[in-house]
């Protein structure tokens, strides 16, 4: 064995550096903690913003909804139960009391003391109730005014009618000018005369303090009357209402 081969035997074994790895390990870095807080709490806010958000929505949306809806119940209401309908009134009968008819002087040839009652029914149709002032009631012959009557102020419940009578004495002195010569022959067997009369009632309808009106309810009526030396008996009414 020659002296080369033994020196090489010698030398120990030299690890391998680092340039002789074919191999490098990854390199590690560190999780930087404050970076992924910050950005859970992002998140966090976010998600309760569109919470937020969502919530707002909705209550808008109901709001809106339940304005709407308010809107057309009222519309509804105010067009039926709470529209103000105007109040009729009627004249149910007309007669004739303390009727004392007779001859008179030949300057006044009819003796005539008479007096009128008419009884009327004033209807309310709507929700609340109507109240009404002092009425009076004229009564005419020929054109000329032969009476006036007078009721007092009251008040119509809702949906309800209520009964007005009232009288008059009639006179007889303005009938018997305005009605011109005098038939004696109709007198005593019998003759119609036509009276009219104009009832004028003013009142306020008040719903709930909302809807308010006043109203003037006005009546015209015919009255066809038989008149005699012995009786005064009504024959026929014709009435026409009107309101505003």
């Amino acid at each position: 064995m020659d002296q080369t081969q033994i020196n090489k035997e010698e030398q120990p074994t030299k690890p391998l550096t680092s340039t002789q790895n074919h191999t490098s390990s990854p390199s590690i870095y560190p999780i930087n903690t404050t970076d992924e807080e910050h950005g859970t709490a992002s998140g966090e806010r976010s998600s309760q913003y569109l919470r937020r958000r969502r919530c707002m929505i909705c209550c808008c949306g109901c709001c809106a909804t339940i304005t709407i809806l308010l809107g057309i119940v009222i519309l509804i209401l105010s067009l039926t139960v709470f529209k103000i309908k105007d109040p009729s009134v009627t004249v149910n009968y007309i007669n004739f009391t303390s009727v004392d008819p007779g001859l008179g002087t030949t300057n006044d040839p009819v003796s005539v003391n008479l007096t009128l009652n008419a009884n009327l029914s004033l209807k309310n149709p709507n929700i609340a109730s109507f109240k009404f002032k002092n009425s009076t009631t004229e009564f005419y012959y020929e054109g000329q005014t032969v009476g006036v009557a007078y009721a007092p102020d009251g008040e119509v419940g809702a949906y309800k009618t209520t009964h007005m009578n009232v009288s008059l004495d009639v006179l007889t002195d303005r009938a018997v000018a305005a009605a011109g010569p005098i038939n004696l022959t109709g007198i005593v067997v019998g003759e119609d005369l036509n009276f009219t009369s104009y009832t004028d009632i003013t009142g306020r309808v008040n719903v709930l303090g909302i809807y308010k009106r006043n109203i003037d309810v006005t009546l015209n009526c015919t009255y066809t009357v038989e008149y005699s030396v012995t009786s005064f008996d009504t024959k026929k009414i014709t009435c026409a209402a009107d309101a505003a």
